[in-house]
């Protein structure tokens, strides 16, 4: 095994399956990443047509909101985030990605992922799946950001409430789960 995908499998082996369907989609991640080494995009947007993607979810340590982008292509607010390059560590990923779209640092980034999703995208990059790893990333509301304007209409902070007063269809169909194993 490629030692990139070997350091994925460890970090995936290690997240404690919050419910029955993490719980598959652990043990489908693994059983792909034993499989195959061919995992990280190589071209936009599907080749391979899986492959892994590192979220960023914002978290407001006062109150646990959390920062969720008007995502252009998926026309969904997600979290921040993005396709892990070739032989790069997920977590830098997820620094890079809050770098290049939110422009703060993720140096306080907690570096193992706290989630993991398998999902068939929708909106103008459908027809894939991305295997995703949610990291957690402790920040003030507050905080200035530079927002990427070409993959974003906006950014906000949604609290736990208004997240479980929305239509589910307006966000990743996992957001309510992740939320639920932060708890």
């Amino acid at each position: 095994m490629r030692s990139s995908v070997a350091a994925v499998h460890d970090l995936v082996s290690r997240l404690v399956p919050a419910d029955d369907l993490e719980a598959v989609h652990r043990a489908e991640a693994l059983g792909w990443l034993e499989r195959t080494d061919d995992v990280f995009r190589r071209v936009k947007p599907a080749t391979p047509p899986r492959h892994l993607v590192s979220y960023v979810v914002p978290v407001d340590p006062a109150d646990g909101a959390v920062l969720l982008v008007d995502h252009v292509n998926a026309g969904l607010w997600l979290p921040p985030g993005g396709h892990v390059e070739p032989d790069e560590h997920p977590a830098d990923t997820a620094r890079r990605e809050v770098r290049e779209e939110l422009g703060v640092d993720g140096d306080g980034l907690v570096g193992v992922p706290a989630f993991l999703t398998i999902t068939e995208t929708v909106g103008i990059g459908a027809g894939h799946t991305d295997v995703s790893l949610w990291f957690v990333l402790p920040l003030a509301a507050g905080t200035a950001l530079t927002l990427d304007e070409n993959e974003f209409r906006g950014a906000r902070w949604w609290s736990r409430a208004e997240v479980a007063a929305t239509d589910p269809g307006r966000f990743d169909p996992h957001l309510g789960r992740f939320l639920a194993k932060l708890g």
